[in-house]
This record gives structure tokens, C-alpha cells and sequence, in this order.
């Protein structure tokens, strides 16, 4: 049996706040001592900057760097570590792709297919991008249980697509896509796929050549890591083929005043200093997480999801939003007359941190006729109790505010 209690012991910022309940880890997860000793571990031993000296600290803060580059790409079953390219998280990395691939191949008149369900970081840079190249966005309606509908996805298909971006799990209300049956459709019209999995890494195993996708991004705060670090994974001849996207130091072959060359990937997209110490505190997040038994874990966060749905279901005045077959650990939840932000601040009185508004995906709000939900999601450290006093907060608050 997983014993979620042994596991919250690891956890600094949960053992100094015995009475948190901490709900909302698809906006970001806390942190295990694993991962905080390896960043302090970094600077009290090998702090320097990265690829450019030949003094010991130097070379062991390369090492430690371009280690960690190792550990993000066995942790996704990425063929080499040359495939991971570090980034600031999943806004920028999909930003990279649009910017760099995207610009240099897309053209007017070219679609863009987006799901209702993408956060806005996979629906801005592609609009951002489309006004400038006068490509085309053709977003996939949702079928009434919030997940997509299929058939509409195929309809869009076409062979002036060129490409699909997928969220692997929605953000707002947990629904899971098919990816890998939408990636080989996709690629039948030669489309390339995109598919952003910040909240699929800290819940499944990712395989990203067993999904065949072209572009896989995440951030590492999601899944246990620090903040301000992420990856994006693309096959190498993929990369091989894309422009710089920002320049300067790192990034180069050769500069001079009449022309400059550029370094391979994944180097060519990494331009100045990098976050370091984040990467190596990234990739022990991702080894501290593979020791586990992930496998134990998603039954325990998918069993805590069904709790807190059953629960609902006796509380009036509420509705779950998104109750799709296949689902991640994510709630939604909205209420007929309470203010999701009020009922936020009475569970934050009883020490339960939950997440409201319209979680930076407003047209998927928008398409269900919503302004805001109030969510709770789950990481491996939550407890049955948890649930519980969820319930009883909201059952409790919403007496209140009747």
C-alpha cells in the first residue's frame, strides 16, 4: 500500500505546516529535501558558470549541468540527451518552438489546430505568431463532458495543417487527451504535434518516442522542482533544422563583425547563463520521483480524485466541471450562488489552499459559460483526509454563505 503520510514526511514546507492542506499542486508542487539539498549542495560545492572555464569549479558545475540534461531526457525515454533543450518552463519553450520552427515554417494561409482545452500558454504564442505569418487557428469544440470531440478534431484535419498543439492534461479540469492517437492522425496530413505536458509529467509515465510527438514541453515546478526551469523536447533532426530564437553568449560557433555561426542544438537555444543550480535542483526532482512506485502513486491520486467526486455529488449547490472518463487529479468545481473566490477565502480560514478563477484558460471557461471554478488538485503527499475536510470545509462554508 502507498503510504502517502511517509511521504509528506519528506517535505519541509508540509512538516513546519502540519494543519496545510495543500490542494492546488497543478499551479505548482512543494518541494522534497532531496530536492532543496541538491541546489544547496550546487552552491556550496561546485558554483560556477557553465561550458566556459577549465578551473575544477568549472568542470564540475558542467558536469552537474549537462548531468542533469541526462536525467530530464531517461525521465521522458528521450533517445538522447541532445533532445532536451532547457528552458524557463513550458510558456517559454513553447514560445521557442513558435518562434523558431514556427516562424521559420509556417505561411499565410498555413492552420494551426488548438483544443478548446489549452492553457493560454499554448494558444498566445501560436495567435502572436499567426498575426505576423497570416496563418489560420482552428480550435477543437469540446463534447459536454469536457472532453474533446474527436470527430471535430478529424474534420479539422486537412493539408493546409501544419501544426497540432495538445495539452496532455487540462490544467482547468482535468481532462486527458488520446495524444497518441492524435499525434498519428495528425502526422498522416504531415502536421507536426506539439503537446504541452506540464500537468502529465508528475502523474505518467512519458515515453516521448513511444508517442511519436515532434515537440514534448514541461516545467519542472509542476513536478516537485524549482521554479523558473523547464525542458522542451524535440527530435534532434527537428532541432537540427530551427534558427536561433534569442542571441548571445553560449549559443555561438563563431562571432564576428561581418557574420556569425552558431552552436548545435541543443546549445543553439540556450543563449547566456542558465538557472544552474535550478537544473540540477530540476533533475533531482525527476530522479527523486522516478525512485518512487509512480505506479502506486496514480492509483492513490486518481483514488483521491474519485473520493472528492463522490463526495460532491451529496453537496448541494455545486456542480464538478469536466467529468470526462479519463481524467488527471484535477477537480473543478463551480456553484450555482456562492463566488468561488469567497468560498476560497473561507477554506483558506480552515488552513485548505485551493486554486480559483479561470486557471489561464479562458476560452475553454468561456465555451462552458463560466468566468471562474474553484479547483483542487492532487500530488502524491495528499491523504484521504485531505479530501475530507475539503468536503467539510465546502459543505460548511457553503451553509454559511447561503
Amino acid at each position: 500500500m502507498f503510504d502517502a503520510h511517509a511521504l509528506r514526511a519528506q517535505f519541509p514546507l508540509l512538516m513546519r505546516a502540519p494543519g496545510l492542506i495543500y490542494l492546488d499542486n497543478a499551479a505548482t508542487t512543494q518541494k522534497p529535501l532531496a530536492v532543496l539539498d541538491a541546489e544547496r549542495h550546487f552552491y556550496e560545492t561546485a558554483n560556477a558558470n557553465v561550458h566556459r572555464g577549465s578551473h575544477r569549479l568549472a568542470v564540475a558545475a558542467t558536469d552537474a549541468f549537462e548531468g542533469a540534461r541526462a536525467s530530464v531526457a531517461r525521465f521522458i525515454h528521450a533517445a538522447s540527451s541532445d533532445e532536451i533543450v532547457f528552458t524557463r518552463g513550458t510558456t517559454e519553450a513553447i514560445n521557442l518552438v513558435a518562434q523558431s520552427w514556427g516562424a521559420a515554417n509556417l505561411h499565410a494561409g498555413d492552420e494551426i489546430i488548438l483544443t478548446t482545452l489549452e492553457h493560454h500558454a499554448n494558444i498566445v504564442p501560436w495567435q502572436m505568431l499567426a498575426a505576423r505569418c497570416g496563418a489560420i487557428i482552428r480550435p477543437v469544440r469540446l463534447l459536454s463532458d469536457g472532453s474533446l470531440d474527436i470527430e471535430h478534431f478529424h474534420t479539422l484535419l486537412s493539408d493546409k495543417t501544419r501544426l497540432v498543439g495538445l495539452t496532455h492534461i487540462s490544467n482547468a479540469i482535468g481532462s486527458e487527451l488520446p495524444v497518441a492517437d492524435l499525434i498519428a492522425a495528425a502526422h498522416r496530413f504531415g502536421a507536426r504535434v506539439l503537446i504541452d505536458g506540464a500537468q502529465a509529467v508528475a502523474h505518467k509515465t512519458i515515453d516521448v518516442q513511444a508517442l511519436d510527438a515532434d515537440f514534448y514541453v514541461f516545467s519542472s515546478h509542476k513536478v516537485y522542482g524549482p521554479t523558473g526551469i523547464g525542458a522542451l523536447w524535440a527530435r534532434a533532426e527537428i532541432l537540427a533544422a530551427m534558427p536561433p530564437w534569442q542571441g548571445g553568449g553560449e549559443m555561438i560557433e563563431r562571432v564576428s563583425f561581418e557574420t556569425t555561426s552558431y552552436a548545435p542544438a541543443p546549445a543553439r537555444f540556450e543563449a547566456g547563463t542558465p538557472a544552474i543550480a535550478q537544473t540540477v535542483g530540476f533533475a533531482a526532482a525527476l530522479d527523486w520521483l522516478q525512485a518512487q512506485d509512480r505506479p502506486a502513486i496514480a492509483r492513490h491520486e486518481d483514488a483521491l480524485r474519485q473520493q472528492l467526486e463522490q463526495g460532491l455529488g451529496q453537496i448541494g449547490g455545486l456542480r464538478v466541471i469536466g467529468t470526462a472518463t479519463h481524467k488527471g487529479p484535477v477537480v473543478s468545481v463551480a456553484f450555482s450562488e456562492a463566488h468561488p473566490y469567497d468560498v476560497a477565502q473561507f477554506l483558506d480560514a480552515r488552513e485548505i489552499a485551493v486554486r480559483v478563477g479561470n486557471h489561464c484558460a479562458q476560452p475553454l471557461l468561456s465555451s462552458l459559460g463560466l468566468q471562474g471554478t474553484l479547483r483542487a488538485s492532487f500530488a502524491a503527499y495528499n491523504t484521504a483526509d485531505d479530501v475530507t475536510s475539503l468536503l467539510t470545509g465546502l459543505s460548511e462554508t457553503l451553509a454559511l454563505l447561503a
